[in-house]
């Protein structure tokens, strides 16, 4: 029991979070990140649209952005201070946010070449992806990531939960159990982080376009200062011998 419950420390010295958008690997991995200067955080949707939609979106306009404001620029830049503020680097993929280019523009394949190239570029030692949950995005990013991991499985792969989404009832319960079945195993795991959330805070405090979205959609404040914990899972294959639990009715 002490093998799988001890805290890992040796397997994170270099390592890369994938990120949806510019502020989930803050809000689902920012304690970690707060403990891991030096982590790399690729942003996958974090490229500049073809063109802009006419009028504002929804979205966009929560975080006080109006018609014509280039609204990934700005971004950016506030996803460049909230990664000083942690210490990270980051790198930023050129596909763009399906409420500029729709839903199914991308698909996972053409994705996960450029985000294999990064996460080697960042010679990690882990990688963590996000469980992919609700979001196109999420589920889209989920799923480039999963072929990334599937050629490099000598590396140490974790999921975290979606901040948000990953209190839509059945969604988290739906995802693992989707991994379950695919032959995957994960497992919460024992990872050290700042439980002070100062940094998480400050990190998050600079990306002040997002967070009045946030707010509207999650009441995120509140979820903050609960605080809903973060937690992440390990991906490996079942332990030798617990393979027949897959074919067994608890």
């Amino acid at each position: 029991m002490r093998r799988w419950a001890r805290p890992l420390d040796d397997e994170l010295e270099r390592l890369v979070v994938i990120s949806p958008h510019f502020d989930d690997a803050v809000l689902g991995c920012g304690l970690l990140l707060a403990v891991r200067p030096g982590a790399t955080v690729i942003t996958v949707l974090g490229g500049f649209p073809p063109a802009y939609p006419d009028h504002v979106t929804e979205w966009d306009a929560y975080g006080g952005f109006r018609d014509g404001d280039d609204v990934v620029a700005a971004r950016r830049e506030e996803d460049s201070a909230a990664m000083r503020a942690l210490g990270c680097q980051h790198v930023w993929l050129p596909f763009s946010d399906h409420q500029y280019v729709g839903t199914g523009a991308y698909q996972a394949e053409e994705i996960a070449g450029p985000l294999e190239a990064a996460v080697l570029a960042a010679d990690p030692t882990a990688v963590f992806m996000p469980f992919g949950l609700a979001n196109p995005d999420h589920v889209l990013t989920h799923r480039a990531a999963a072929l990334v991991q599937a050629r490099h499985v000598e590396l140490p792969w974790f999921c975290y939960e979606d901040y948000g989404y990953k209190h839509i009832p059945g969604m988290l319960a739906w995802r693992v159990s989707s991994l379950f079945r695919k032959g995957s195993w994960p497992t919460p795991a024992v990872i050290p982080a700042d439980h002070g959330e100062a940094k998480k805070r400050a990190a998050l405090a600079c990306y002040p376009t997002q967070m009045p979205a946030l707010e509207h959609d999650w009441a995120i404040g509140a979820i903050l200062d609960a605080p809903a914990p973060e937690q992440y899972w390990r991906l490996d294959p079942p332990p030798t011998g617990w393979e027949a639990i897959t074919d067994s009715d608890p």
